[in-house]
């Protein structure tokens, strides 16, 4: 039953993390709600950022496990974009909170982990060096972050996925036209 009870405490705080902002949600409306005892919600949690970490971190297990693969970066930003839009006001109220950091860190490890997938698939074979390879890493997981992080600071006004398929579909112009100034010079 331990397992029943500590998905409750989860469910419940998601659900009052959905109503309210993350400071305003105590272990007494979690207990409340649930309709159990205090003594139940610490002995499956040290305490509330502590609920919070496992919800998080077992939100991009599950993530990550659904995309094993990606076929482009556009896939890559599509996939971190996934992460916050499946609990969207959640999402906003952890990160305009004392805990963004631990969203913040996950989101990161959201976009290394897309980012890694598509470039070992797409250099798969070729001879690229290993410290190229972790360079592009770096650059597109913080381009992926930067552009999540601007877009919750701008209240999620926008579609991120539209915008990051339009700034691929530019830069691969952009990309274009560059190799082909350099064959022309």
């Amino acid at each position: 039953m331990p397992n029943f009870t500590k998905k409750a405490i989860k469910d419940t705080f998601l659900s009052l993390l959905d109503e309210r902002p993350l400071n305003r949600i105590t272990v007494k409306d979690i207990v409340e709600s649930c309709g159990i005892n205090r003594n139940s919600f610490y002995y499956h949690f040290e305490d509330l950022p502590a609920l919070l970490e496992e919800i998080i971190a077992e939100r991009v297990r599950e993530l990550i496990d659904s995309h094993p693969t990606m076929d482009s970066l556009e896939d890559c930003c599509d996939t971190a974009a996934e992460f916050v839009q499946q609990n969207r006001r959640a999402i906003f109220h952890i990160y305009h909170s004392l805990s963004r950091e631990v969203f913040e860190r996950h989101l990161m490890e959201v976009c290394e982990y897309v980012v890694r997938t598509y470039v070992e698939v797409d250099f798969a074979g070729r001879p690229v060096d290993q410290q190229d390879k972790e360079m592009l890493i770096r650059y597109h997981k913080c381009e992926v972050f930067g552009n999540v992080i601007d877009w919750l600071n701008s209240g999620m006004e926008y579609d991120i996925s539209a915008y990051f398929h339009r700034i691929y579909q530019l830069k691969r112009g952009w990309e274009g036209e560059v190799l082909r100034r350099d064959v022309n010079t």
